[in-house]
């Protein structure tokens, strides 16, 4: 996947200027792209040149001008030649998983600190996606909205970010436990 798909994917629900689009990417798409605000100008861009988006200049007169970005029927085409293309697996890339590889060969003190923290921001995460999910789907339960909400693919996605980080979290509780209880028994020896 390129970055293209995820920024004509966030324009689906209308225009969005670029701070927006930012905001977007912060909120929903960046449990599974992320991308610096730089990047996200600059596909911008890229998508305006390739016909892919339009833009359309908004005077503002107690501010600087902006530009409000739609996905053109080009866009449209992109994103379903993208949806019918085969995909590839993902895989995890992580430096912690790596330092809890070497746990029985390392001091294990700081390892717990940074997994307690990554725990830590997993529950942020978590706390995020629950909050958004109950503002996407307002009133209605989760299988009524399901069923019958307008736009459905933002709210799976945001199920997938927090089915990820509860389990993120999930996993960094029980590996400091594990590793706090092989530190207590290797203290009692």
């Amino acid at each position: 996947m390129a970055l293209r798909h995820a920024v004509l994917a966030a324009l689906l629900d209308g225009e969005l200027s670029g701070y927006q689009l930012a905001k977007a990417f912060d909120l929903g798409v960046a449990n599974f792209w992320y991308a610096q605000p730089q990047q996200l100008y600059a596909e911008l861009a890229r998508l305006e040149k390739e016909g892919l988006i339009a833009g359309r200049e908004v005077v503002q007169e107690t501010r600087p001008n902006k530009r409000l970005f739609q996905v053109t029927d080009a866009g449209l085409e992109e994103l379903q030649a993208f949806a019918a293309a085969p995909t590839k697996p993902s895989f995890i890339r992580d430096d912690l998983l790596v330092k809890v590889q070497a746990a029985d060969h390392v001091t294990t003190a700081a390892l717990i600190a940074q997994l307690s923290e990554r725990a830590a921001f997993a529950q942020a995460k978590v706390d995020l996606f629950a909050k958004l999910l109950r503002t996407m789907r307002g009133d209605r339960t989760e299988e009524e909205f399901l069923r019958h909400g307008s736009r459905i693919g933002p709210y799976l996605t945001c199920q997938r970010g927090l089915a990820f980080e509860q389990g993120n979290r999930d996993w960094c509780e029980r590996t400091v436990a594990a590793l706090r209880e092989r530190q207590r028994t290797r203290a009692r020896r």
